[in-house]
């Protein structure tokens, strides 16, 4: 696909760097972000300027959306004239964390009719993967698009990361549950750990002893040590974890499976939402742990 020409929408903190590899590979890119302040690295590194979603994707072979969530999509893609734009035989590949009821909506109103095809393909890695083209990328749709769009997805990831997990949708839902599993192992990593501190156990030998237990992830091992020194992860706002958590909910209650552990999370990542602003990290529920229990999680510090 390296003559075909891309049209990409959403230059946030994920976007932009995806946007960016895409262009140091040699693609031909044309950009749109509500903010063309922020697609002035792109310009400068050869992309063209698209004045609207629907010119974004109006010449494009390949069009990649990487928005904040599922209203967002649907606006970008309907109410501002994108699908509509696409040209039939065209790809829509969405790379928001958002459902698969926005994309078969998308995909009723304005591209089955048309032959424009697409995919979904989620990515996890945050944004030091999207910047050094390691993400895992969750796709769903059709064998044969996934394969037409594969060299694409190997710039952005490694090929042994970009996975097609089934049919259209497939893509969303691993990704809506995956980010699940990790809010609520934040919520309780934060929990525990507040509850071990404010006992007067040192929180970094209570972390480090966890680690060496059947209770050891990721996030014991690296992800929650940056609270020790106040991080609490804002390049991911604690609204949009929210938002996703959201997600897992509705899809619970949608599929009638019962969540109601990602239910109560969600209501926590949205007391964090509120107490913090939406803009705080996405670590913020380790927060709120904090002043409710009236300490700081940092070692040496035992209550």
């Amino acid at each position: 696909m390296t003559t075909e020409r891309i049209g990409f929408i959403g230059l946030g903190n994920m976007g932009a760097p995806i946007a960016m590899n895409l262009l140091r590979d040699g693609r031909d890119v044309s950009v749109f972000d509500i903010s063309r302040d922020a697609a002035a690295p792109h310009l400068a590194a050869g992309a063209r300027w698209a004045d609207s979603p629907a010119s974004a994707a109006a010449d494009a072979d390949l069009l990649i959306t990487m928005l904040p969530g599922p209203r967002q999509v649907e606006d970008v893609l309907l109410r501002h004239g994108a699908a509509a734009a696409l040209r039939p035989g065209a790809v829509w590949v969405d790379m928001s964390t958002s459902s698969p009821e926005t994309a078969q909506l998308v995909a009723e109103t304005a591209l089955d009719s048309r032959g424009v095809h697409r995919l979904d393909a989620p990515v996890s890695g945050m944004v030091r993967g999207a910047t050094e083209g390691t993400l895992q990328i969750f796709v769903g749709g059709d064998g044969e698009i996934v394969e037409r769009v594969r060299p694409v997805f190997n710039v952005l990831g490694r090929p042994e990361t970009v996975f097609h997990m089934g049919p259209h949708g497939a893509g969303y839902v691993t990704k809506i549950v995956g980010n699940q599993l990790w809010f609520s192992h934040l919520v309780a990593t934060a929990e525990v750990l507040t509850l071990g501190a404010k006992a007067g156990v040192d929180v970094e030998l209570l972390r480090k002893t966890i680690a060496a237990s059947p209770s050891n992830s990721t996030l014991i091992e690296k992800d929650i040590v940056c609270v020790y020194e106040g991080d609490y992860d804002e390049s991911f706002a604690v609204s949009l974890a929210a938002k996703d958590s959201g997600l897992a909910v509705s899809l619970g209650r949608e599929l009638g499976v019962s969540v109601e552990l990602s239910a109560l999370v969600e209501q926590i990542y949205r007391r964090a939402a509120l107490t913090y602003g939406p803009r705080a990290g996405e670590m913020s529920p380790v927060k709120l742990y904090e002043d409710l229990a009236g300490i700081k999680l940092r070692p040496g510090h035992a209550s």
